[in-house]
């Protein structure tokens, strides 16, 4: 197991996350929910699904973000005719040189928005998926690492369906987190509205991004905050619980969810939750850490019943009655 994180590992990471928040607040009023969940995704190397209506400033977030970490950003738009290679990237013929060269597609970058991946075929998301947990693209048999750090941040619009394809349960648990979010306060889109009559969303940000060797740094600090086997225990309890089973099974659990979390939802809940740890400048996790990003974690990964549908049972109060199920060490 790896040491203890020093103060002085504590202290750079409060000092790089500060950094990165001063960025995104000066471009994204509000919605610090998903700056929670990009930035513990971001730490925890992993990529997060985001669902909203149009114009919540999801593109904003990314482009920030990725600012932010001085990272390279590229935006996909997705439609019924992209095709893998316009993602990935494909051979062209150099009539120069005579010869076949490559062209790296736009998930070569640090950042990936992927925007309305519902409305890519499911060939398309399954070459993007595929990049997303190999780490590489291969254009004419030949291996192409993407860059590190590297993360996709993926969108949903859920109140258009036509021209969509759902994403399988499969390809959904790939995410390490789905974010839902929702309209800003009044307040906030007044804030919005007075920065941009002011023209401050366009000024300069005091501070300085940091580098993406900086966001490395803080993926290996973020790995090796230590969770205790109590903590691991009740991680595994809590999955269990998902599928029915646990240390007390819910009854009439069955009527409800079809299928619960896999383990890819355990590794998610103690990635995310050292992630949080480290955000909150703590070397070790607690049980709210586990609690805290719970919905975002779990709720694409439980698959409800037909009559849980019809009976509108959310997924978020069966979250909270797996949580509450489980005895917290």
């Amino acid at each position: 197991m790896a040491a203890y994180l020093t103060d002085a590992e504590l202290a750079q990471a409060k000092d790089l996350l500060n950094r990165i928040a001063v960025i995104y607040q000066a471009k994204v009023v509000g919605q610090e929910d998903l700056r929670t969940a990009l930035t513990a995704c971001l730490l925890a190397g992993g990529h997060v699904l985001v669902e909203s209506v149009p114009g919540l400033a999801k593109t904003t977030a990314a482009q920030t973000l990725a600012s932010a970490v001085s990272g390279t950003f590229h935006r996909i738009q997705c439609t019924p005719d992209l095709m893998p290679n316009d993602i990935v990237g494909s051979q062209i013929w150099n009539q120069a040189s005579g010869e076949m060269v490559t062209q790296l597609g736009p998930v070569h970058a640090n950042l990936v928005l992927l925007d309305e991946i519902n409305r890519s075929s499911a060939k398309t998301q399954s070459a993007m998926l595929e990049a997303m947990q190999e780490g590489q693209t291969t254009i004419g048999g030949v291996n192409h690492r993407l860059p590190r750090p590297f993360m996709v941040m993926a969108t949903q619009n859920p109140i258009e369906e036509e021209g969509t394809y759902v994403l399988p349960e499969a390809q959904m648990d790939r995410f390490l987190l789905k974010e839902v979010i929702t309209y800003p306060t009044p307040v906030d889109e007044l804030e919005v509205l007075e920065r941009i009559d002011s023209g401050a969303m366009s000024a300069p940000v005091a501070a300085s991004p940091i580098s993406v060797e900086d966001v490395l740094v803080l993926q290996d600090l973020s790995r090796r905050v230590y969770v205790h086997n109590t903590l691991k225990a009740y991680i595994v309890d809590i999955i269990n619980t998902t599928r029915g089973a646990g240390p007390n099974p819910l009854p009439g659990w069955a009527k409800h969810v079809r299928v619960g979390a896999s383990p890819r939802g355990g590794i998610a809940l103690m990635q995310i939750s050292q992630a949080l740890a480290l955000m909150d400048g703590r070397n070790y996790v607690v049980p709210d850490d586990i609690k805290k990003l719970r919905y975002a974690i779990l709720r694409h990964r439980i698959i409800r019943t037909f009559d849980a549908l019809a009976d509108n049972v959310s997924v978020e109060g069966l979250i909270d009655a797996v949580f509450n199920a489980v005895p917290v060490p």
